[in-house]
């Protein structure tokens, strides 16, 4: 039966037929390797925290590198080893996802708005400073003549209960973190607080007009600076 609907839904659609039936499976078993999902082990006691963006199966869409986009699947993010996990539908185990030739990828997250969800856009950090942060994944909060780049961090803190100077911490930790990067017109990439006043000396010539946004004073969250950022520098 979700194969008979799924199949009409493409086909009302106008689907390309890579994103379809036989094709669409093929493409998406081309981008495993086949490795089951690898949770961090903790100590003795366990770990505190997750690894992934989103502990849930969240609907993923693929953007390849050759802009052909690929059937939808469920996916999660495992930000400390910087991997996409996949669950395809003929599996009932997760899959290490091959994201060699993966420019980009969509989380839709359950939201109460007037779709029902929120779509999260995840692409690679081109324009970070250090080579070795260019194959890492952003999350795109604001796309428009600037750019507000959120790259999440995931720290493994391992627990010290052996020995004679043991910090007393039975579990292993993994911590949240994040940096902000706003990306100017000129290419230029600057390194964020979420603040009026960091955004102001970051975008000069939005300096008048973020600090005439409603609720911009006070603004602290991703939500919040995305739909500022979206009033005073649309599309």
């Amino acid at each position: 039966m979700l194969a008979v609907l799924l199949a009409a839904t493409a086909q009302a659609q106008q689907t390309p037929i890579g994103q379809v039936g036989a094709a669409a499976q093929a493409n998406l078993d081309a981008l495993t390797n086949g490795s089951a999902t690898v949770v961090p082990r903790g100590g003795a006691y366990g770990t505190i925290g997750t690894p992934y963006l989103d502990k849930r199966w969240l609907p993923g869409r693929l953007q390849m590198t050759n802009g052909v986009p690929m059937a939808p699947v469920p996916l999660k993010y495992d930000v400390l080893n910087h991997r996409l996990m996949m669950r395809p539908f003929n599996r009932r185990d997760s899959l290490l996802l091959d994201d060699r030739k993966l420019a980009s990828f969509q989380l839709e997250e359950p939201a109460i708005n007037a779709n029902g969800l929120r779509l999260r856009t995840f692409r690679r950090f081109v324009e970070a400073p250090e080579a070795a942060l260019r194959s890492e994944y952003v999350e795109v909060l604001h796309s428009g003549k600037y750019s507000l780049l959120k790259r999440h961090i995931k720290l493994l803190h391992k627990a010290n209960y052996q020995g004679p100077y043991n910090s007393g911490e039975q579990y292993d930790q993994i911590e949240d973190k994040s940096n902000y990067f706003l990306l100017r017109p000129d290419a230029k990439l600057i390194p964020v607080k979420l603040n009026l006043k960091a955004l102001q000396a970051a975008a000069p010539e939005l300096a008048t007009a973020l600090k005439n946004a409603p609720g911009a004073a006070a603004a602290k969250s991703d939500d919040e600076w995305a739909a500022i950022l979206a009033g005073v520098d649309p599309k």
